[in-house]
């Protein structure tokens, strides 16, 4: 007889007799995929380093609600799975296009009902892009008024530099930009 087969089967195990197969056997399905999914799991380390997520952030998400909080290993450590490991992942990008806590929290929570209308998320990305072309505005005004103070006459000293003075005196501003 050769390979582990054979020597199983030499031995008596069979699904007959399930006193001698190994307990992994004996789980149901969803057992076995739980057991594979918590082999499979990583350390907070392991998910920062996947998602790009530093690890004081991960903490603060699990904080603020946003991860859930994860399982324990038996030494303590901090224990994800693949699905934490993809909300993280959806974070991080909602972040990255600048939306809120509270938005991304939202949002979140709309994607665990997919049957619902996706008018809430439309929402949120309009009321998002919104923001961002507000932020636009005031940064081409930023931009504006700078280049106008750059470009004045300079001075040899300070006492006489338009710098100095336009920062001192908002009045010499053109546009508004608080």
């Amino acid at each position: 007889m050769s390979g582990n087969g054979d020597a199983g089967r030499a031995a008596g195990a069979s699904l007959d007799n399930p006193s001698i197969l190994p307990n992994s056997v004996l789980l149901s399905r969803t057992e076995q995929s739980r057991a594979v999914e918590r082999i499979h799991m990583l350390t907070i380390g392991d998910l920062s380093r996947t998602t790009g997520v530093k690890v004081p952030t991960i903490r603060y998400y699990e904080q603020m609600g946003l991860l859930p909080r994860p399982e324990r290993s038996e030494g303590n450590q901090r224990r994800y799975s693949k699905a934490e490991q993809e909300r993280l992942s959806f974070i991080r990008h909602a972040r990255d296009l600048g939306l809120t806590i509270d938005a991304i929290r939202e949002l979140i929570e709309l994607s665990q009902h997919p049957d619902k209308p996706c008018a809430d998320a439309d929402r949120i990305v309009v009321k998002q892009l919104a923001t961002v072309r507000q932020k636009i505005d005031r940064l081409k005004n930023l931009e504006a008024e700078l280049a106008r103070i750059s470009e004045h006459s300079h001075s040899n000293q300070v006492r006489d530099c338009y710098v100095i003075q336009a920062l001192a005196n908002h009045d010499l501003c053109i546009t508004e930009h608080n």
